[in-house]
């Protein structure tokens, strides 16, 4: 088995760090039957041309109108630690409730507080500065690509 590579056993948690930190979903956290394939970062496997299949005019007709919220990568600026449920501001003060954390944790792969939350589009672009309340204040982060780390390499 894996003792003979050096594994040992691990719990649920250290599967959910690993799994934020490439950048896989878990569904009930960062998707779930309220969020399309379109808003989570999975229309790359959305073949429209392939012809009409179940939702596909739903999503077709959300493709045009634009979505409404996108799937981003954060990292954690200020120390602190975004968790599942916890909302995003577009400003420290004030400004514009964006969205909302769905996956957050020390990535001990990066040495980094990264995650994964759910914004307006217009701050889905990468190195765009979000908060995330934590506690009742507002820590700053920056969005960032996914997945965070990849083939043995650090991406951020």
């Amino acid at each position: 088995g894996a003792q003979k590579f050096g594994g040992k056993p691990c719990g649920l948690g250290a599967r959910d760090t690993l799994r934020l930190e490439m950048g896989y979903l878990l569904y009930g956290n960062d998707m779930d039957e309220s969020i399309s394939g379109l808003e989570c970062g999975l229309g790359w496997v959305t073949k429209f041309a392939k012809g009409e299949f179940m939702g596909s005019k739903a999503l077709a007709a959300q493709k045009e109108a634009g979505l409404k919220r996108q799937l981003v990568g954060l990292q954690m600026i200020d120390k602190a630690i975004a968790r599942h449920g916890y909302k995003v501001f577009s400003a420290a003060e004030g400004g514009v409730e964006l969205g909302w954390v769905t996956s957050g944790t020390v990535g001990p792969s990066v040495n980094l507080n990264v995650g994964m939350a759910y914004v307006a589009p217009q701050y889905a672009a990468v190195g765009s500065q979000i908060f995330v309340e934590i506690r009742g204040e507002r820590k700053a982060a920056t969005v960032v690509k996914k997945p965070f780390y990849i083939n043995g390499t650090a991406q951020l």
